[in-house]
């Protein structure tokens, strides 16, 4: 399990920074067959074997590359439950050190009672702070809504 999930870690970065992968799995323009073509090379240069290079070539040929990112959230999920943990989404307005997020984990963990994987996105729109969403729960300290919140008290005062 770990092995697909590292390879699939792997397929979401490489879609995160290539705006041409993107365009591949979402793009209706694209047959079938010219996507299973290209997600298989791309798999074989990345090294992405086994059943996470077999899931995305049979998700590729089923026409359903555009919900992978949905399908690989899911699998983590999955995943940390199956590790006895739980799952953070964190959005952060600058990239977290090794230690900011040795941190974190701590925190959360104290709220949560168990161990908490986090998966962390950068926004620098936020200005400051982070947006934590665990489970149904969602902790938003980011200054960009703060600042939005104190826009909205200073309309209802004047």
């Amino acid at each position: 399990m770990a092995k697909v999930e590292a390879d699939l870690t792997r397929f979401e970065a490489m879609l995160a920074g290539s705006a041409d992968l993107t365009r591949l799995i979402n793009s209706p323009v694209f047959t079938s067959e010219d996507q299973a073509k290209a997600i298989a090379a791309v798999a074989d240069k990345a090294g992405i074997t086994g059943l996470a290079g077999n899931f995305l070539r049979v998700v590729a040929q089923n026409r359903r590359l555009f919900a992978v990112p949905g399908m690989i959230k899911a699998f983590r999920q999955i995943a940390a439950e199956a590790r006895g943990e739980t799952a953070a989404e964190v959005t952060s307005a600058h990239e977290l050190t090794a230690a900011q997020q040795a941190e974190l984990k701590a925190a959360l963990k104290s709220v949560a009672g168990k161990d908490v994987a986090i998966s962390v996105t950068v926004d620098p729109s936020l200005l400051g702070g982070l947006v934590v969403k665990m489970g149904s729960r969602q902790i938003d300290t980011s200054l960009k809504t703060k600042l939005n919140s104190l826009k909205l008290a200073l309309k209802e005062v004047g």
